[in-house]
């Protein structure tokens, strides 16, 4: 459905996206995770064309975003990160704008924006003014722009960031809908998310995917052993002996803090349980246990084991600026030669000058259609 190879975006000496590539096959929610700064929203505005990348190629339903923009984009419902509403529109009137951008016309638009809004539950609020709606249902009103025109893949950034508990579940449950469908893409870093609606997890730190695979595998690969954190009063040789004399220790690792303190990581097989024997030996030794914790491996463990317990993004993810969104495949072209063109005229003589971008020629003339029946094309989520 969608492929991303060797996807590179540079902002100046900043590289946010570096050599990203992945496959998104259909029928399944991916929920594309990483720390603030990672890259996430970076790459969700690439794959959908409304940011230009520096290097690599983006294929949606078997069109390249840069040269085939219009039937890509017709794949795709995207909703951002922010919502682009319009606040003095009712969710009607928008769905319906939103509809005729999208080609729409007559008795499809009207079944398309009637669908939309029943799926999203804003039957109730559909006359309201979109300003007077609380975040949720704004956040509704977004999702259901991003499903008009029966797109095969929806793309949601951030979508329950700053909802309730209430909304959050809301909307987890209108998308776990939607993938009934459609192929969604949820981009997210909050890892209840993540795990609560999808399917297959694509993991990404520092602009570079650092795992691709459904949850259950994720988990397993590092679900093979547990831990137990102890901090012990005595000798730190002493401690040593005792738990390596452990049957199911497996590893141990000392850090002597305190004076006589020693706090020691043990990893064990998961089938194992330590504790009992860990409390009884350190008994008979007459090494005061002060705490003993307990570690499973959990999603979140997991998470941070790729990503880091600590991340520090060494690369900004900046706001795209105007300019950068406007740089879509079709008009790269275009503002080169503009650039080429607006060069200093004293340059060497002997140095000819770029050609101009060439003008499209002028299309004939069509006769005149009766109604809304015009021909204008979609650029996003139309038929």
């Amino acid at each position: 459905m969608i492929e991303v190879k060797n996807l590179v975006k540079r902002y100046g000496d900043n590289t946010a996206v570096r050599g990203v590539s992945f496959t998104v096959e259909k029928g399944r929610i991916y929920g594309f995770l990483g720390p603030n700064g990672a890259g996430k929203s970076t790459t969700m505005n690439i794959i959908t064309g409304c940011l230009a990348a520096t290097e690599g190629e983006v294929t949606v339903g078997g069109y390249d975003i840069y040269e085939d923009p219009v039937e890509a984009k017709a794949c795709i419902g995207y909703l951002p990160e922010q919502p682009p509403l319009y606040m003095d529109m009712t969710p009607y009137e928008y769905l319906e704008f939103v509809g005729r951008a999208k080609g729409l016309r007559g008795d499809k638009l009207y079944k398309a924006v009637e669908a939309a809004v029943t799926k999203t539950g804003l039957t109730a609020y559909a006359d309201r003014l979109i300003k007077n709606l609380s975040k949720g249902y704004k956040q509704r009103v977004g999702i259901a722009q991003a499903i008009i025109g029966d797109p095969e893949v929806i793309i949601l950034d951030e979508p329950t960031v700053g909802l309730d508990p209430r909304q959050i579940i809301e909307i987890r449950e209108l998308i776990r809908e939607l993938g009934q469908d459609h192929t969604v893409i949820l981009s997210s870093h909050i890892l209840p998310e993540i795990s609560a609606v999808c399917d297959y997890v694509i993991i990404i730190a520092k602009g570079r995917i650092v795992a691709s695979d459904t949850l259950e595998n994720l988990t397993r690969l590092y679900e093979g052993k547990n831990y137990v954190d102890l901090i012990a009063r005595g000798d730190e040789d002493k401690i040593r002996r005792i738990i390596e004399s452990i049957p199911g220790a497996d590893s141990v690792e000392l850090d002597a803090g305190e004076i006589g303190r020693v706090h020691a990581r043990i990893a064990m097989q998961k089938e194992v349980d330590i504790r009992e024997d860990l409390f009884f030996r350190f008994a008979d030794a007459k090494v005061p246990i002060l705490s003993m914790e307990f570690e499973e491996v959990t999603l979140e463990k997991v998470f941070l084991e790729l990503t880091g317990d600590h991340f520090e993004p060494t690369v900004s993810e900046p706001e795209p600026t105007e300019e950068d969104v406007r740089m879509t495949a079709e008009e790269i072209f275009a503002a080169q030669a503009v650039q080429n063109v607006q060069k200093p005229t004293d340059e060497p003589a002997g140095e000819p000058e770029p050609a101009p971008a060439p003008e499209k020629a002028e299309k004939p003339a069509k006769p005149a259609k009766n109604g809304d029946d015009d021909d204008y094309k979609p650029l996003f989520g139309g038929n």
